[in-house]
């Protein structure tokens, strides 16, 4: 058996490391061992810093003074300090550690260790430790010299040890995320790095030894080092791991069979009680994950068989073959699988035998693309060129799901926009924005077509979306200026490479508009709304920003809005951005007000050729993509209703982000829940001021129209808001109009998050329910109906909705980013349930009450009540 012996340079303890190693049955020999086993302290040695520090030229010394207080100033060896920290995957592990104070006279040396509070055996695989040297800067403060990340892992899995030589990056703190910008090691390597690696190999005994060579080589390197040292403009600060024998490989400590949970003390007199979990607990799949490195590779066996399986040869046989009743059955249950449903093997292999059968089935198209082995030439060669175009046509929600990022395909993608070709107008507005999001799949799949083989079988040419939106943007008005404003915001964000790629977009959309009819009076109304919104934006900014009270907001604003120079009062025609079926000649200033909230948004009212207003409310420094979403969901499921007969009375007002941080929406008349409570007592005392009906039976003395819509209305955003999650609801965000429409707005919660602690699924307030004459009334039998009808209604649309939030994963919309929002949204349809249970799952949830739900809506009023 080996015993482990350590580096005699490095840290004594670590000698108890041999104890590790003694513990175990006795072996043969060992090749290498497991993490896990490795209960010391991580452990480590700051040894010292080389290469010259970059000292500020004279000009920079004049323009900041302040650099000649830093301490490489004012002496030739300044007291440098290191700190250090330990990070995984964004997350510190421990606290910051730092070296002690030492004077230098000849070189930057510390030879300090470091022992910090957390065990190898605890570490995870993403662990790095930030080093960053610091050096006096003005009284009381410090300003890096240069900062490197290291992790501590290799490429294979090895806790690394021996010396290293970390590359510092000059004037930077070292940066711990994942992907860093400040590594401790570049791709290329120099002299001395390609010697530092020979030499560990000596030291692990990989080279032979021989005493006579091995001097003169190390002289050599000496001359070498020093050489390399005074020629290089990089710096480096040298760190010594322990060097144990043998590899040490990452693993994590194996779960036992039998799990105990210690629970408190007892009470005195009691014996201490620890419960034992099933032994089935250790074993349970849905608890534990199998570590695979292999699992990403093709397993070779089953890669045989399925070639075995599958059959290239388009005989009449292939052609003719179809299901018997048994395999029919599992056919279609596959067919209704949800679109974020992965297919198994057996379930591809069914696909592909009945390919030809299902080529006459709409559903079945993206079922079959999912069977496809992609890296199969001849498999992509019959699926796209012979499958595919004989396949009937296929409707939009699976069309939409084909233009997300899994089709890489180009010919695939255009068969999608060939399909979406047959939309008119209104349906095409619905799916817009995300159409808009597809363009980024449509960049990422032309990016790929450089980089790969061009003996691959997979196409990456243009799939034509780009054409399409830009041909039905200049061929209606509204929908090209919709376009133009989606278009407009993704070239204002940060990503610069996706932002390049809208701007040729927009060149080419505005050339083609140029090229029309009127082309050049377009193209001037679109220059005209940008600087009516930036106009706006600039002013909003101003006085979101002020000190000022609200009223004296107000009265700049309608000061700003007269004043000629801006132009606002008095506009030549111009489309509205938010609704471009709306013609606007200008401003009313005395109407114009601003909210009171934290962003003070304007209220405009704008009025129009025809001689009507048209409110908007005007927001800065807010992100309204994610309102602008919602409110378009909420579109389309008025549309998918209304399909079915059934009008439930939404009121999806206008959402339009007009850059990353400002948007304009339209302002619906109404008051708040909270308002009207307050002014009123009741929403029946509300809607009986503004429609009495004395004469009326069983609608408490209020219209009969009016209640129908009252409660039409609230089942309605019942269930649409249940749907899309939709979180932080109170009573000042919840709105009725006089003539009983009831909406919600404030959308800056969804996808099931919620400030509120304990939220109910189903957002159902008490005064919703008093208003329709309480919960025992055939009012509310009505709306629960109403709320079961659409539920149902909208559960045959769930892969529509579905793949339409897809699309926007990449949007940077903050609560759908980096989330699963397939599983989210799926869980609230219910597709496992049938329709009956379906409707008695979300009776259930109706039920449901939160006893918070109260008491924090008395916290809102009171934060309101303060602001205004």
């Amino acid at each position: 058996m080996h015993s482990l012996t350590l580096d005699p340079l490095l840290h004594s303890t670590y000698v108890t490391v041999l104890r590790f190693f003694m513990d175990k049955d006795n072996r043969d020999d060992f090749t290498f061992a497991k993490l896990s086993d490795l209960k010391l302290p991580v452990t480590f040695r700051i040894s010292q810093l080389e290469g010259s520090i970059p000292q500020p030229s004279v000009s920079e010394l004049l323009e900041n003074p302040e650099l000649r207080l830093h301490g490489s100033q004012s002496s030739a060896f300044s007291d440098l300090y290191v700190s250090c920290q330990l990070l995984a995957d964004n997350k510190p592990l421990t606290i910051p550690f730092r070296t002690s104070f030492k004077a230098f006279k000849n070189n930057y040396t510390w030879n300090e260790w470091i022992t910090l509070p957390i065990r190898y055996c605890d570490l995870p695989l993403s662990s790095q430790i930030t080093f960053t040297v610091w050096d006096i800067g003005a009284p009381r403060t410090a300003v890096p010299v240069g900062g490197s990340t290291f992790r501590m892992f290799g490429k294979k899995w090895t806790l690394r040890r021996g010396k290293h030589r970390l590359l510092l990056w000059a004037g930077q703190e070292a940066d711990g995320s994942m992907q860093t910008k400040t590594p401790s090691k570049l791709g290329s390597r120099d002299e001395m790095g390609r010697l530092e690696k020979l030499v560990k190999k000596y030291e692990r005994g990989d080279l032979p030894k021989s005493d006579w060579l091995d001097n003169m080589a190390f002289r050599k390197m000496e001359e070498i080092h020093a050489a390399e040292t005074e020629k290089s403009e990089n710096m480096y600060l040298y760190v010594d791991l322990p060097r144990f024998d043998f590899p040490v490989i990452f693993s994590e400590a194996e779960a036992q069979n039998q799990a105990t949970i210690p629970f408190a003390p007892p009470a005195a007199g009691q014996t201490p009680v620890t419960p034992v979990l099933p032994s089935h607990f250790a074993t349970d799949s849905h608890l534990w994950a199998i570590l695979d490195p292999e699992i990403a590779r093709e397993n070779p066996v089953e890669d045989k068989h399925r070639r075995l399986v599958r059959s290239h040869r388009s005989s009449p046989y292939d052609r003719e073959l179809k299901p018997n009743a048994k395999l029919r059955d599992e056919l279609n249950e596959i067919l209704n699988y949800a679109p974020s449903q992965p297919l198994n093997s057996e379930e591809k292999d069914l696909i592909w035998k009945f390919r030809f059968y299902l080529a006459r089935d709409k559903r079945g198209l993206t079922k079959f693309l999912k069977s496809v082995t992609w890296r199969d030439p001849s498999e992509v060669k019959q699926a796209v060129e012979e499958l595919l175009p004989m396949w009937t046509e296929v409707d939009t929600d699976d069309a939409l799901e084909l233009l997300g990022p899994g089709t890489v395909d180009s010919r695939v993608r255009a068969f999608a926009v060939r399909q979406l070709n047959r939309a008119d107008d209104e349906e095409l507005l619905l799916y817009l924005l995300q159409l808009v999001q597809a363009l980024k799949f449509e960049s990422a799949a032309s990016e790929q077509r450089s980089s790969r083989s061009t003996t691959s079988a997979i196409s990456y040419d243009d799939s034509g979306l780009t054409d399409f939106l830009i041909a039905r943007g200049v061929q209606n008005h509204i929908l090209g200026n919709r376009l133009y404003w989606y278009l407009i915001v993704e070239v204002e964000l940060e990503d610069r490479v996706v932002a390049k790629m809208y701007g040729r977009v927009v060149f080419k959309f505005l050339s083609k508009i140029l090229e029309s009819e009127n082309g050049s009076e377009r193209r001037e109304l679109m220059r005209r709304q940008g600087i009516l919104v930036e106009t706006l934006a600039k002013r909003a900014k101003e006085l979101r920003t002020s000190k000022d009270p609200r009223p004296k907001k107000i009265e700049k604003l309608r000061s700003f809005i007269n004043d000629s120079k801006n132009g606002l009062v008095n506009i030549p025609p111009l489309p509205l951005p938010l609704n471009a079926r709306m013609e606007i000649t200008g401003i009313n200033a005395e109407k114009s007000s601003v909210f009171k909230s934290n962003l003070y948004p304007f209220l405009l009212y704008f009025q129009c050729s025809d001689g009507t207003e048209y409110p908007v409310i005007f927001k800065d420094g807010d992100d309204m993509r994610q309102d602008q979403l919602v409110l378009q969901l909420f579109t389309l499921m008025d549309q998918l209703l209304r399909k079915e007969n059934l009008d439930l009375k939404l009121i999806p007002y206008d959402v339009l982000a007009t850059g990353p941080l400002q948007g304009m929406a339209q302002f619906i008349p109404s008051k708040t829940i909270a308002a009207i409570i307050s002014e009123n007592g009741t929403l029946l005392n509300y809607l009986r001021a503004n429609n009495p009906d004395e004469g009326s039976v069983g609608t408490y003395g209020v219209e009969p129209s009016v209640i129908d819509t009252f409660v039409r209305s609230c089942a309605g955003y019942c269930v649409v808001t249940y749907l899309l999650g939709v979180g932080d609801r109170h009573l000042d965000n919840l709105l009725l109009t006089p003539d009983g429409h009831f909406f919600h707005v404030d959308f800056g919660y969804i996808l099931g998050r919620d400030p509120k602690p304990f939220p109910p699924p189903v957002k159902v307030c008490k005064e919703m329910v008093d208003g329709m004459g309480g919960a025992q009334s055939t009012h509310y039998a009505r709306f629960k109906n109403y709320c079961f009808t659409a539920f149902t209604i909208l559960r045959k649309s769930a892969n529509l909705i579905l793949n339409l939030v897809a699309l926007m994963v990449d949007a940077n919309i903050p609560d759908i980013k980096h989330r699963d929002v397939h599983e989210q949204i799926q869980e609230k349809f219910r597709l496992d349930l049938t329709e009956e249970e379906a409707i008695k799952h979300f009776e259930a949830l109706l039920n449901e009450t939160s006893y918070f739900t109260v008491v924090l809506d008395r916290i809102h009023d009171l934060a309101q009540y303060w602001r205004s």
